[in-house]
């Protein structure tokens, strides 16, 4: 989902008091991560998501492996936690 400069400057607002709602630990990614993100995102539609592993090029390779599954947008990136935003289609 494409959105546009104003949208996404709206969500790292409403983000901004967010805590992360899943993390990912030293054990990476497992199924059971995937499920929750899909959980969360279709409860809340903006999360935020903790990656406490690696060095920033793996925290990267993960951030976009959880965006190319759940099929979110990341709207914002600081440091080890990642915001990202799904419309729940209902």
């Amino acid at each position: 989902m494409k959105l546009t400069e104003q949208q996404q400057k709206h969500l790292r607002g409403l983000a901004h008091k967010l805590k992360p709602v899943v993390m990912v630990g030293q054990h990476g990614l497992k199924e059971t991560i995937f499920e929750e993100i899909d959980i969360a995102l279709d409860v809340h539609e903006l999360i935020k998501v903790k990656i406490a592993v690696g060095d920033r090029d793996m925290r990267d390779e993960i951030i976009a492996e959880i965006i190319d599954r759940s099929k979110a947008t990341l709207i914002q990136r600081v440091g080890n936690i990642a915001t990202l935003f799904r419309r729940n289609p209902k």
